[in-house]
């Protein structure tokens, strides 16, 4: 069975790539390793909300679930993304309800909701940490030149850069801790590299 990678939230940024759309940054636990997986405007707001601790005049529909878990006794054990595919993460939830246990296909973000508001773990697999994540290095130092250089190369076409040209330009997103750059450079490595 496939190692699985504990994960914790790092926060949300806004997708500059996808219009509407955001950036939710997990970390893997006591690692370098980050994951990012862009989601919903309002599934942002969801997931916001309760790292924010804010309580909305009205209860949102991870709220409602939430509720209905708690009146009916439902425990949700842990949160797994499992599976990455078609440009599409697949999470899955485990709960229990009178010691017996089911699995429900999720939507990751829905998941993840539904995780903070349960305060459950978040779990993923070390192959999609392999494949998807990206490395972060704190101590990388930059410079003025790199920074400028980094981004002019934004308007570079990335289907058209060398694959040696792509990775030193990961390295420089990571450093600037330009995650949805990293998440493109690093979907053109895996596409060209996998397949």
């Amino acid at each position: 069975m496939n190692q699985k990678v504990k994960l914790s939230i790092l926060g949300i940024s806004y997708s500059q790539v996808q219009a509407g759309a955001y950036a939710l940054i997990f970390a893997e636990e006591d690692g370098i390793r980050r994951l990012p997986i862009v989601i919903g405007s309002p599934e942002a707001q969801s997931i916001a909300i309760i790292m924010e601790n804010i309580k909305p005049p009205r209860p949102l529909s991870h709220d409602l679930m939430f509720s209905i878990f708690e009146k009916l006794d439902i425990e949700l054990i842990e949160v797994l993304i499992y599976k990455y595919e078609a440009g599409a993460f697949f999470a899955e939830l485990l709960l229990r309800q009178n010691n017996k246990e089911f699995r429900l296909d999720s939507r990751t973000s829905d998941a993840v909701a539904l995780a903070l508001r349960t305060k459950s773990p978040i779990y993923t697999t070390e192959e999609i940490m392999q494949n998807m994540a990206v490395v972060f290095h704190e101590q990388y130092p930059t410079s003025e030149n790199a920074q400028e250089e980094t981004s002019k190369n934004r308007e570079e076409m990335i289907e058209e850069l060398r694959l040696e040209t792509l990775k030193i330009r990961l390295d420089e997103a990571l450093q600037e801790e330009d995650y949805e750059l990293a998440t493109r450079l690093r979907d053109e490595i895996n596409r060209r590299t996998n397949g």
